[in-house]
């Protein structure tokens, strides 16, 4: 759903109401740090020496090591990966705001996304149901469900912290316990736990073990189930149907538990069952996740990219602890079989998608993670996973060996298969050390296997052109490239604009991070006497003239505006390169510790740049009247007028020792 369809006033009222320092103390240790600032460890990179400010007041925080910065709102997407639409309903849900959407030009509320009522009522009795599923698993009838755990390697502990649980046989266990709750048969069927039939609604899970599968913030929204009896005549894996509040294509099994590992090690583990998970999790492998009952597809990919950081260029920059690869790491687990090929040769299809580099770790015996834990112990687990393999030698290698490569029509058939796969990796520099590897697999001339892979990659820009770009060749060809966004410029921060060392730099700075945190400290006249062009850092001036652009600026000084509105309002306009700027300059700590030197401070920085304006002014109108001829004897005589009178200016504003 867009941004657009929450009601602008809500989004506001979510921002007025959440506040920044007990949103951010969640995951931050914060200590004062002067007026009216906080300051703790960055949660967005390592260091040492705090760097990280919070202004409540202004409900906005600035890393000055990273750079990052925003409001509680951009805060809570980024701590917790999530949209603006989720970090605003995640918000609202926390501080009772009853958010309000309005219609798209389509007229719908956007998506299939519930209205939030209905979308709180479904959380909620999936949460109901997590728990009685969990206090099942100890009733004697889950006999055979503790077994199957205990079977694979999973104590009581395990269980716990996976909330697996047990679905009875009853046809209506659940279907009562939620309807004791006060919930209606409509809800109960909206929520997928429930079926119907012809003689009402039953139980979709009976007699299964089951495991809620939650969103990244940790809320249930569905549930996987796995057949133990033999009675039962379902599929092996029975999941929760596509609901208002689950969509399989989008949820990762496991990734509210692994997204914390997998944003600092930039690095996912993608394996294809629960219990592939749980054995992954228990092994040290804490970024695995599964989809659920559905292959990975690209909705998938873009909730990891989310997750990993995969969007930054700079990624591929990164070297991984083991040396063995550049940027972060997408690892395909897969069973060794036919079917287990013939999904890492779709999850192919999606690497195209990714700025990581992507792997496939098949064990040789054919065993997933779970029956290789059982087997060999938690380090055949770990050992699997740093034994990847690139994907496009997977795919290049499983293209080869379906045809014979003793004749010649299977080397011909191979070469055909597989030059298509070298043509697609997208490091070009790569290509031509795979296409002389492929002719030494193939036992071909190495200039035959070249001059195909050339060949078809020709191809793939033909059909780019015609419409058909195939996904690779979206982005550019350099290592680590991103193909959905282009590299972005660097941003300018304070520490590149204003020198150290620049006096009238600094002044310049600390004036407009008075204005924006404290205006109310300001003198009215004093501000509206300030000219468009008051300050001589170009970067500087652009953020002043959006703070007039804003046009609140005095109301704000004059104390009828909250300083933390009218920041809203300057960096609403500012544009994407400035806007970082800004928020850096309204984090900034000032020279002052009380309220009392902080109002002196704010006098004398604008004294200060009103004196340096003034100055400024009046060297232009001295290099003016020089270059004037005195002949023209009025341009001349208004030249020297508007002189004098901004020397009289300058006098007035300097204090006695100047």
């Amino acid at each position: 759903m867009a941004q657009g369809l929450i009601r602008r006033a809500d989004v506001d009222l979510v921002r007025e109401r959440a506040r920044l320092d007990e949103v951010v103390s969640e995951h931050v240790t914060l200590r004062t740090a002067g007026i009216g600032s906080m300051k703790g460890l960055c949660p967005f990179h390592d260091e040492k020496t705090p760097s990280f400010n919070i202004r409540p007041q202004l409900g906005h925080w600035h890393c000055f090591g990273c750079g990052e910065g925003g409001d509680v709102i951009s805060f809570v997407q980024k701590i917790n990966h999530l949209s603006f639409v989720e970090a605003v309903e995640m918000l609202a849900g926390r501080y009772g705001v009853q958010l309000q959407y309005e219609e798209s030009s389509s007229g719908s509320r956007g998506g299939d996304r519930p209205d939030p009522g209905t979308r709180r009522r479904l959380l909620d009795a999936h949460a109901i149901a997590e728990e009685f599923y969990r206090e099942q698993l100890g009733t004697p009838a889950a006999e055979v469900g503790r077994r199957f755990l205990t079977e694979r390697g999973f104590d009581q502990a395990a269980a716990e912290h996976f909330g697996v649980g047990f679905a009875p046989e009853g046809w209506d266990a659940i279907t009562s316990e939620l309807r004791s709750r006060g919930f209606t048969e409509a809800e109960l069927v909206a929520s997928g736990l429930v079926s119907e039939g012809q003689r009402g609604v039953y139980d979709r899970f009976r007699g299964r073990l089951v495991w809620p599968i939650r969103d990244i913030t940790g809320a249930t929204i569905g549930f996987g189930a796995r057949r133990l009896l033999e009675s039962d005549k379902g599929p092996k894996y029975l999941n929760t149907p596509e609901t208002a509040i689950y969509h399989k294509s989008s949820v990762l099994y496991g990734l509210d538990i692994a997204r914390k590992a997998i944003s600092t090690q930039h690095r996912v583990v993608v394996v294809e069952g629960y219990t592939d998970v749980m054995a992954a999790h228990l092994a040290g492998v804490t970024t695995a996740v599964a989809s659920c009952g559905t292959a990975f597809g690209a909705d998938h990919v873009k909730i990891v990219r989310r997750v990993m950081g995969d969007s930054n260029p700079s990624a591929g920059l990164r070297l991984n602890t083991d040396g063995r690869g550049l940027g972060g790491e997408v690892i395909f687990t897969f069973d060794g079989d036919a079917a287990g090929q013939k999904a890492a040769l779709r999850a192919f299809e999606e690497d195209q998608r990714f700025v990581a580099q992507t792997y496939v770790a098949v064990e040789g015996g054919g065993m997933d993670p779970c029956e290789l834990r059982i087997a060999q112990g938690d380090q055949a687990v770990r050992d699997l996973i740093d034994s990847r393999t690139p994907m496009f030698e997977f795919a290049i290698r499983s293209a080869i060996a379906q045809v014979d490569l003793d004749t010649v029509e299977g080397q011909v058939t191979a070469l055909r298969m597989a030059a298509p796969v070298v043509a697609r990796i997208r490091d070009r520099a790569m290509r031509p050390e795979y296409a002389r590897r492929l002719s030494g697999w193939l036992g071909m001339d190495e200039r035959t296997v070249l001059r195909a892979v050339h060949d078809a990659a020709r191809q793939d820009r033909r059909e780019g052109q015609r419409g058909e770009e195939p996904l690779h060749s979206q982005r550019p060809a350099a290592p680590g490239a991103v193909g959905e966004e282009p590299p972005a410029l660097p941003l300018p921060r304070l520490a590149d604009v204003v020198s150290p060392r620049d006096p009238v730099g600094q002044v310049e700075t600390q004036t407009l991070a008075v204005m924006l945190q404290a205006p109310q400290l300001l003198d009215v006249q004093k501000v509206a006497s300030l000219p468009d062009d008051s300050f001589h850092v170009p970067s500087l001036q652009s953020v002043w003239d959006v703070m007039l652009a804003a046009g609140t600026l005095l109301d704000a000084v004059a104390g009828e505006l909250h300083p933390a509105r009218y920041l809203e309002q300057v960096l609403e306009i500012a544009g994407e390169t400035i806007r970082p700027l800004i928020v850096e300059i309204a984090n900034l700590d000032l020279p002052a510790r009380t309220e009392e030197h902080l109002a002196r401070l704010a006098a004398s920085l604008l004294d200060r740049l009103s004196e340096l304006s003034i100055t400024r002014e009046y060297s232009v109108l001295k290099q003016r009247l020089q270059r004037t001829d005195p002949a023209d004897a009025e341009r001349y005589q208004e030249i020297l007028s508007r002189l004098v009178q901004v020397q009289e200016k300058r006098r007035s504003l300097r204090t006695p020792g100047d």
